[in-house]
């Protein structure tokens, strides 16, 4: 049996569900291959993979209490 080859188009439509490990194992192993052989999907997803884990660092700080309070009066505004 053939394997499944994909193409770049279809490897970033399934980017985030790829890093988020959402995907089966066939098509996970799909998107592997094709980033074995693509630098250019392979630079997109190592780009992603860190700017989520930037993002994730950056969540687990606190926002400051004035920027709380500016919210709280927005939302109460309405």
């Amino acid at each position: 049996m053939a394997r499944r080859t994909v193409n770049c188009e279809e490897v970033l439509r399934h980017l985030f569900a790829y890093i988020d490990q959402e995907l089966d194992a066939e098509a996970s192993a799909e998107i592997e291959r094709h980033l074995e052989l693509c630098r250019g999907c392979f630079s997109r997803v190592e780009f992603e993979r860190r700017l989520k884990a930037m993002a994730r660092e950056t969540a687990s700080t606190e926002a400051p209490e004035r920027l709380h309070q500016r919210l709280k009066a927005l939302i109460d505004s309405f």
